[in-house]
């Protein structure tokens, strides 16, 4: 482009923050934030299962998702699944909570999103502690020294919690982003 340029002018509405305007006054919303985050966690996912085959090819988009990997777990051998003998890059129970997390995000879809209230909070809230407890549980007993569960094991344990966790993530953000 020569001698052209476009200005890009976006601001937030005083009156409410969930209000994005361009430049010409239109509502951008946040209508785009869960869709966002339930692909950007889909891809995750599919990114943790490519890596182990394109590591084999020495790509630079399988160091980028082994990096972010050691960046978020401790990536250690012996509690990882291993794809063609090639490690993926999170461990087995990192592994269960971005699967479930993903899944559990693309189920948020179905149905109106919530409303708010303080009984839906509270049993929001229980039924995290429900969905975290099997993690929590094996965590503290790795740590503590009573078992050492196998990475099958780490990972269904982990289900749960990633599971809830997409769900309500997503729910939430659905419930904010259409709230007017």
């Amino acid at each position: 482009m020569s001698g052209a340029s476009i200005a890009l002018d976006f601001t937030v509405a005083p009156t409410d923050n969930r209000r994005v305007t361009g430049p010409h006054g239109q509502d951008h919303g946040l209508a785009w934030l869960p869709i966002a985050v339930t692909v950007a966690a889909s891809l995750w996912v599919l990114a943790i299962f490519a890596a182990p085959a394109l590591i084999a090819q020495s790509t630079s988009a399988a160091a980028f998702v082994f990096e972010i990997g050691a960046r978020i777990c401790h990536q250690r051998p012996e509690r990882s699944f291993h794809i063609a003998g090639i490690q993926m890059p999170v461990c087995a129970r990192c592994l269960g909570i971005y699967l479930s997390g993903a899944l559990g995000a693309l189920t948020a879809w179905f149905g109106a999103p919530p409303r708010r209230g303080p009984l839906l909070e509270n049993r929001m809230r229980l039924m995290l502690i429900v969905a975290a407890a099997p993690t929590a549980v094996s965590v503290a007993l790795e740590w503590l020294g009573f078992a050492y569960p196998s990475s099958v094991v780490r990972a269904l344990l982990a289900l749960p919690l990633g599971a809830f966790g997409g769900w309500a993530f997503l729910r939430s953000l659905r419930m904010i982003s259409s709230d007017r």
